[in-house]
């Protein structure tokens, strides 16, 4: 897959099939769209674009909201797009000035002029230019005049999407990870910069490496144990992940920490990527670090079992 992270960078290509939106997740849903668009290309011998947004639109026309927390980060979702096959992903910086464009321009000037648009799988609901107010409709009218068709995507399968995000992102911050997993169609997962803590796992036999995420808007799920794996170097691990404020030693900070199964190794300023299985339990603050210690050894009994068949 090429990428691009402007839409001045791309070339229009012949018999592109294009789909734009957030594909946040890149869940079940989001993959029977591309699935679509893939079928359309191989019928006409034409190549699948995405065109999606960074930031998102919400952060620049509301940036005093910081509530907005995405599934992926960008480098995440390309990955995973990637993995499904698309050929070309154009990473539009969304601003302002982008957003004013007019209906008429934005699909003159981009999705035929730049991209060279031969069909677009698109939703009833899109809406794109100034104010929102270009939709299906200017497509379905301009498509004769620039020479491209539309394909809607049916309004069951673009409910589904939207429900299936909101659920996701919900499930994650309810600490249902299953549920989650089960709408995503893979583990959810976190990439981050191993740092180095202040021991104190290390003091009660209980090692962990602790996580820093630079994406301030990845959606982190709720605080508690998890049955985990993490990827090093290309290899997985298995491991329980906590994230919380440690309440045992009146921590203040949010941590992401995993206590990694089998592995004695120094991993400090590593990028690894921690898959989430199943939750545990709660966070729960201890009157010490002696009771800590004894439900660390019943929740690695637990994850293990919950690990066994995956």
């Amino acid at each position: 897959m090429k990428i691009y992270h402007h839409i001045d960078e791309f070339k229009a290509v012949n018999n592109a099939v294009v789909t734009i939106g957030t594909f946040d997740g890149v869940h079940l849903g989001h993959r029977k769209i591309i699935a679509r668009i893939k079928e359309l290309a191989d019928e006409i011998g034409g190549e699948t674009v995405i065109l999606t947004f960074f930031p998102h639109p919400r952060m620049i026309l509301h940036p005093e909201d910081e509530s907005i927390k995405l599934i992926n980060t960008i480098n995440e979702k390309a990955a995973l797009l990637e993995q499904l096959g698309v050929d070309h992903l154009i990473i539009t910086p969304f601003s302002r000035d982008f957003s004013n464009q007019t209906a008429e321009g934005y699909i003159r000037d981009v999705l035929v002029n730049k991209i060279g648009t031969k069909k677009i799988v698109i939703g009833y609901d899109h809406r794109f230019g100034k104010d929102r107010q270009g939709g299906l409709d200017d497509l379905l009218r301009l498509g004769p005049v620039y020479g491209f068709e539309v394909v809607e995507i049916p309004e069951q399968d673009i409910n589904d999407v939207a429900v299936s995000s909101t659920r996701i992102r919900n499930a994650l911050s309810e600490g249902k990870i299953e549920l989650a997993n089960t709408f995503l169609g893979y583990p959810f997962y976190i990439t981050g910069k191993v740092v180095r803590g202040d021991q104190i796992g290390r003091q009660i036999g209980y090692p962990t490496a602790n996580i820093v995420i630079e994406e301030r808007y990845k959606l982190i799920p709720s605080d508690g144990i998890f049955a985990a794996k993490i990827n090093i170097q290309g290899k997985l691990y298995k491991g329980m992940a906590y994230i919380g404020s440690r309440p045992t030693i009146n921590g203040i900070t949010r941590n992401i920490e995993i206590n990694i199964f089998d592995f004695n190794q120094e991993i400090y300023n590593e990028q690894v990527t921690l898959h989430f299985y199943n939750y545990v339990r709660g966070d729960v603050k201890f009157t010490g670090l002696d009771e800590l210690k004894v439900q660390l050894a019943q929740d690695k009994v637990d994850v293990l079992e919950l690990l066994s068949g995956q």
